[in-house]
């Protein structure tokens, strides 16, 4: 291999649509940036801003032999899922072959870094030294990425983002099998990051918690993604924490979740107790990222809110249950609020936050280049 190259891991060009490839699950959503309805926020002091509208949505499974790792091995069980998706699946029409698709966030490394006033001939240099300490993988197998946060005259604050080669290269090669021409690539935390920009609270510093099926991923959002990490835990472990705690089969842990959870029951107790191993690990990861961000930036700048997103975010009492233990408010945050599903019926109530991270791509704007 050769050195590490400075590669767009996030760009654009116009129209494109959203492709979130979870580990066993597809999720598309394409957008038009005409919009045809208005939402009022006080982010926006009282200002109309334009929501765009959805030209179509959709999701489905997929064997999870698909990925290893983080790597596409088995293309063709994506494109299998991908094409029952086109044909019978999907709620309006995708119009374009362009493609903003996710990579796994658990497989980057993404990390805020603080540098000395500098042009920016020097710092694509000093961002290289800086990433060379602290990621544990040779500079040579990675593309390294990084975008200016903050700029005055004690110094610059950057976001830089590494992600293996052999990741990228997969889901490139994968795009080229389905007959489409990815045009953005982007980790899951900065496409949910660039959805949660559009929140009406989005102006103060948040822990973002997006829920996978067997992991989350937890950022901190400071006026853009500050950094991000992954822990183990996710819609798929509370089901299987609930199966084998309550000593219930599979498809009743599942429906003593969606409908339960850890709201008021003649089982709560029991369904706490199973369930508050995974949940302390999330816990966990939460105190030690609010920790690492009050002692970057002090405690005149404390993180006030927890917003949960994905599949995990539904179940009843989870909000509570990080309130309880977090002492931040937490919300779930719906990703359909940023959109006008216009007529195409909606998704149902327990897939709506699903579809964040599809959402955050379609929302990619045409002028958005990440040097």
């Amino acid at each position: 291999m050769g050195t590490a190259q400075k590669t767009p891991l996030l760009f654009t060009d116009k129209p494109l649509f959203g492709l979130d490839i979870g580990r066993s699950s597809l999720k598309i959503v394409q957008l038009s940036h005409q919009a045809t309805k208005i939402k009022k926020g006080d982010k926006h002091k009282g200002a109309r801003y334009p929501l765009p509208h959805v030209l179509s949505y959709g999701s489905t499974d997929f064997d999870p032999a698909a990925i290893e790792d983080g790597v596409v091995v088995q293309p063709e069980l994506i494109a299998q899922a991908a094409k029952k998706l086109f044909d019978k699946r999907l709620i309006g029409d995708v119009t374009s072959r362009r493609v903003a698709i996710t990579i796994p966030s658990y497989r980057s490394f993404t990390r805020s870094i603080q540098l000395p006033p500098m042009d920016e001939h020097e710092m694509e240099e000093a961002v290289r030294l800086e990433a060379e300490q602290y990621i544990p993988v040779p500079l040579d197998d990675l593309y390294l990425d990084y975008t200016l946060l903050s700029s005055d005259k004690d110094g610059v604050e950057v976001l830089a983002v590494a992600v293996p080669r052999n990741i990228v290269d997969s889901y490139v090669d994968l795009a080229a099998i389905l007959g489409l021409e990815a045009v953005l690539i982007e980790t899951s935390a900065s496409s949910v990051a660039r959805l949660f920009s559009h929140d009406d609270q989005s102006d103060v510093p948040t822990i973002i918690i997006d829920f996978g099926s067997v992991s989350s991923d937890i950022s901190i959002y400071d006026g853009g993604l500050v950094t991000s990490g992954t822990v183990e835990g996710g819609g798929a472990d509370f089901t299987k924490a609930i199966q084998t705690g309550l000593g219930v089969t599979g498809a009743e842990a599942g429906i003593i979740k969606t409908k339960y959870g850890l709201s008021r029951s003649k089982r709560q107790k029991e369904i706490e107790i199973a369930l508050d191993p995974v949940l302390q690990k999330i816990i966990k990861e939460i105190k030690r990222l609010v920790r690492y961000h009050t002692e970057r930036y002090g405690a005149d700048k404390p993180i006030t809110q927890v917003i949960t997103l994905g599949g995990g975010a539904n179940m009843p009492g989870l909000s509570e249950y990080f309130t309880s233990n977090l002492r931040l408010a937490v919300r779930s945050c719906d990703p359909w609020l940023y959109v006008d599903n216009q007529r195409l019926q909606p998704p149902s109530a327990a897939d709506r936050t699903m579809y964040a991270t599809a959402i955050g791509l379609a929302l990619a704007p045409e002028t958005e280049v990440f040097k």
